[in-house]
């Protein structure tokens, strides 16, 4: 595998990965990888000639009362678990390089950005729309995998991808990979390192708090009432504070008020101790994942 820091250098090594009409999958990160990362590699590999993952901690999607400074940066294991997982390139860009002296654009998706995670940590989807964008520019992949765990970004970066014509119309560029969990049906992130041994075993409780909502809600019991329980719930488990328990469009992220014909996604964001945990589940009247 090889480890790039220099957009120079990017740039030849992917005309190199690409030659012959190989196509190459790209799994953007920022580190302090865990086995949903390595899923996202694993279904890259599946689906893909060459393997791309970028690394990078990017300081424009974190407010000044964030977690940059302690944000986990443990690149040497990073890297050894990339190796072993058989990915081709390993793209570790320095803030600078990301982000030359005179830098003044920024991507901005409006509407998607302002509800839920957006409205908690204004400027947020602003940096990660910015980098994504960068990183589709400098490393040209054919596809992208992204966890499905942020649902919103998700959703963004394919309107994104769309607005800027950077994927086909009707194939999509961006692939969304189902979150993988913990035995206990915590969602796997790196801010679960910041747990102590009892807010993990209490951090359990949002998956599911979450799956007894959603099927209340298929049930079609008011959706009101059931995400007011659902808050409840998870403060009594032990979350200090819940920043939305919301119903929503699955593709406009629109607020809903009942389970219709739409496809539907439960979404939760909720802090313990160090950690703001998100989530999301599909509702809809007919199954539950």
């Amino acid at each position: 595998m090889q480890t790039i820091s220099r957009l120079d250098d990017l740039r030849e090594a992917v005309s190199a990965l690409k030659s012959g009409g190989k196509t190459l999958a790209l799994v953007p990160t920022m580190g302090a990888l865990h086995p949903g990362h390595m899923a996202l590699v694993r279904e890259a590999r599946a689906r893909a000639d060459r393997v791309a993952v970028s690394i990078f901690v990017n300081p424009r999607q974190f407010s000044p009362a964030e977690d940059l400074a302690t944000y986990p940066r443990p690149i040497e294991a990073d890297r050894a678990l990339l190796e072993a997982e058989g990915a081709d390139l390993l793209w570790l860009p320095t803030a600078q390089e990301m982000y030359p002296a005179g830098y003044a654009t920024t991507v901005s998706v409006a509407g998607l950005d302002a509800v839920l995670c957006g409205a908690a940590r204004p400027g947020h989807f602003d940096g990660v729309a910015t980098v994504v964008a960068k990183l589709f520019n400098q490393v040209r992949p054919d596809l992208a995998l992204f966890g499905e765990k942020d649902w919103q970004q998700l959703t963004i970066l394919r309107r994104m991808a769309r607005d800027l014509d950077l994927t086909h119309p009707h194939a999509d560029m961006i692939l969304g990979v189902p979150t993988i969990r913990e035995p206990d049906g915590l969602a796997m992130s790196s801010r679960n390192q910041y747990l102590s041994p009892e807010e993990r075993t209490q951090a359990a409780a949002l998956n599911r708090a979450m799956r007894a909502a959603a099927a209340r809600i298929a049930a079609c019991e008011p959706v009101a009432a059931v995400l007011a329980d659902l808050k409840t719930e998870v403060l009594t488990a032990g979350f200090h504070a819940v920043d939305y328990g919301d119903l929503r469009d699955a593709e406009t992220l629109e607020d809903m008020a009942v389970v219709d014909g739409r496809s539907a996604r439960l979404l939760v964001a909720a802090h313990i101790g160090k950690a703001r945990l998100i989530d999301n589940v599909a509702v809809d009247l007919w199954t539950i994942s």
